[in-house]
This record gives C-alpha cells, structure tokens and sequence, in this order.
C-alpha cells in the first residue's frame, strides 16, 4: 500500500492551501493518520493527527489555522490550511499505520508561503 500527496504549491502569506493523502488500498480502514513537515534544516515535525475515532492533535504552532480530516470511504486524509505563515513553508508529509504493514510514509509535497 502506498500514499500519495498532493495539494501543495506556492501562496501568499494569509492564503489556504488543502493537502491530500491517499491510500493505495480499498481493503483496510487506515486507523490513524497524521501530517508532518519538514522544513529546510529542520527536523521533521508532527503538525497534525487523527485517529479512527475521530480524535486530532495538533502542534501548538498550527493550532486553529490548520484542520486534519479523514475520509474513510475514499482512504483519504486531508489538512486544511489556512492564514498561512512564511514559517509553514516545508515538505509536508503524510503518515498512515498500514495493517500488516505498519508505519508508511507518503512522498511529500512542498508548500511555500512567500508574497
């Protein structure tokens, strides 16, 4: 099973973007996701979770500007993000425990906040 990302891009400070992740798969419910980035230099951080029950957490940095969905149907994933900031520029990751395959990273995709 694989993720693919997409949704990134360059915005303006202020603007949204929405990222998207989906599982290769129609098999399994994908219990628990979550959005990471990387910024240049930076370790990888976790932005975002969400468990199948519904339940998010979110990094004190992004708490009320970016939103973490699921769509359980489509096997999707979604960060909403908004009142983007030049500091949320990074490669933005996805992160699904697969079942019977455990921890799966998605490709990334590069979002850019500069006016």
């Amino acid at each position: 099973v694989q993720l693919q990302a997409s949704g990134g891009g360059l915005v303006q400070p202020g603007g949204s973007l929405r990222l998207s992740c989906a599982a290769s798969t129609s098999m399994f419910t994908i219990p628990n996701w979550g959005w990471y980035r990387q910024a240049p230099g930076k370790q990888r951080e976790l932005v975002a979770a969400i468990t199948s029950t519904g339940s998010t957490n979110y990094a004190n940095s992004v708490k009320g500007r970016l939103t973490i969905s699921r769509d359980n149907a489509k096997k999707t994933a979604y960060l909403q993000m908004n009142s983007l900031k030049p500091e949320d520029t990074a490669v933005y990751f996805c992160n699904a425990n697969i079942p019977l395959q455990g921890s799966t990273w998605g490709q990334g995709t590069l979002v850019t906040v500069s006016s």
